[in-house]
């Protein structure tokens, strides 16, 4: 399967990093990049859900709390085959973002064809045409 970025993912196996350190089953991450074509993925991994207490020190939360946030683990590379979709990043960020990913890694040549085909439409809605 190949994944795009801002997905939301599920680890499907543990991770091992070292001797000592390993990001588990079923630790939830996010497509940061997209390697050699879908060959691998940099995912940042998270933890548990945290929020500074009023020493600026990180704290346990629980999600319900309007200023937890889930705390970012580590981003690792990790192949699709370790990977299970949890939700696609067109419900998590908006179209624009998701749109702003996709041009970044279009060459200039590209990016003047789609500014054209953009430009039509904007004419076309204005125009009373949609």
């Amino acid at each position: 399967m190949k994944f795009n970025l801002f997905d939301t993912v599920k680890l499907r196996e543990r991770i091992t990093l070292d001797d000592s350190h390993f990001f588990p089953e079923a630790t939830i991450g996010t497509i940061v990049e997209i390697l050699n074509d879908g060959e691998a993925y940099l995912v940042e991994l998270f933890g548990d859900w945290v929020k500074y207490d009023q020493d600026e020190n990180l704290v346990t939360a629980t999600r319900d709390d309007p200023d937890a946030f889930l705390e970012s683990v580590g981003v690792e590379t990790i192949y699709p085959h370790q990977l299970r979709l949890v939700k696609p990043a067109r419900e998590t960020v908006g179209i624009r973002a998701q749109l702003l990913s996709v041009l970044e890694g279009m060459p200039e040549s590209m990016l003047a064809e789609v500014t054209n085909f953009a430009e039509f439409l904007q004419q076309k809605s204005t125009s009373g045409f949609c």
